[in-house]
């Protein structure tokens, strides 16, 4: 399974939910990251503000804040290689990212076999 670390810009909080002004990309991504943490995935995330020898320690994120600056961030690692940068990832790339399955499959339902959207 693949190690997914994101490189955050300076942020007081990673959820998104600080200060007067929600950021409602950092909501869901901070959601989709739980979800893949539940998943199984393996996701580590590091805020410039709050870890910055994390971007200092690795190389890939040191030479792209050398190149592109903190604007150019948040910057994704997918094993250590440029994965997406300038953008959060969404549930999707995340999951393929991390090579888990999307959606994790429905248990079938006690009975005629239903599942939650229909019946028979």
């Amino acid at each position: 399974m693949a190690k997914i670390q994101v490189f955050d810009p300076a942020l007081c909080c990673s959820t998104g939910v600080c200060g007067t002004e929600v950021d409602q990309a950092l909501v869901d991504f901070s959601a989709d990251a739980d979800w893949l943490k539940r998943a199984g995935g393996q996701i580590e995330r590091f805020n410039l503000a709050q870890q910055p020898l994390a971007f200092v320690e690795s190389a890939v994120a040191k030479a792209f804040l050398e190149r592109s600056g903190a604007e150019g961030l948040p910057l994704i690692l997918v094993d250590g290689e440029i994965a997406l940068a300038g953008r959060y990832p969404r549930r999707k790339e995340l999951a393929r990212f991390a090579g888990v399955p999307e959606l994790p499959a429905e248990a079938p339902a006690a009975g005629c076999g239903c599942s939650g959207k229909s019946c028979c």
